[in-house]
C-alpha cells in the first residue's frame, strides 16, 4: 500500500511538519506524564483510525518501557483496571475532545472537572494542547493513507 501523497518528500507538507513538530516538542517537554502522553496519543489514533500514528506511538510507549497488557487495554480502559485514576481523565478527556463534533454539548463539565482533579493548569494546558496536536496528525495520516506497520522507534528525531 502506498500513500496517496508522499508527505515526506513535499516541500509543502515539510514545512507544515516542521510547525507542528516543533508544537510536539513544546508538550513533551511539558510537566504532563509522558506515559500519559502516549496513551492520549494511542486512544485519539484508535478512535481516529489512524493506523500510522496507532502503530507509532503503541511502539515509542513500548520502547518508552509501557506494558503489553495496558496498550492492549487502551481501547477498553472503562473496563481495565491498570490505569490511575488521571491517565483514566485524561483518556476521558481525550475521547470528548477528539469525539467532539458527535457530541451537540462539546465536552462535559464533569470529564474537565475529573482531568482538572488530576493536573494542574500547565498540565492540563499540555493535554489540550496534545489532544489537539495528535488529532491534526491523524487527520493528516488518514486523509492520504500513511501505511502503517514499518515505524521503528526514534525514526523521526
Amino acid at each position: 500500500m502506498d500513500a496517496r501523497l508522499n508527505l515526506f518528500g513535499n516541500p509543502g507538507a515539510a514545512k507544515f511538519f516542521k510547525y507542528i513538530n516543533a508544537a510536539g516538542k513544546a508538550i513533551s517537554d511539558s510537566t504532563l506524564p509522558g506515559a500519559t502522553q502516549e496513551l492520549v496519543k494511542i486512544r485519539a489514533s484508535q478512535i481516529n483510525g489512524c493506523g500510522f500514528c496507532t502503530d507509532m506511538h503503541t511502539k515509542d510507549a513500548t520502547h518508552a518501557g509501557e506494558t503489553a497488557t495496558r496498550l492492549n487495554l487502551v481501547a477498553a480502559w472503562r473496563e481495565a483496571t491498570v490505569f490511575t485514576e488521571a491517565e483514566r481523565a485524561a483518556l476521558e478527556l481525550t475521547e470528548q475532545g477528539t469525539r467532539i463534533a458527535d457530541a451537540a454539548g462539546g465536552v462535559a463539565d464533569d470529564a474537565w472537572a475529573k482531568a482538572a482533579k488530576h493536573f494542574d493548569e500547565d498540565q492540563l494546558a499540555a493535554l489540550v494542547c496534545l489532544i489537539a496536536l495528535i488529532n491534526a496528525y491523524n487527520r493528516v495520516n488518514v486523509l492520504v493513507q500513511q501505511p502503517a506497520g514499518d515505524y521503528q522507534p526514534g525514526q523521526f528525531g
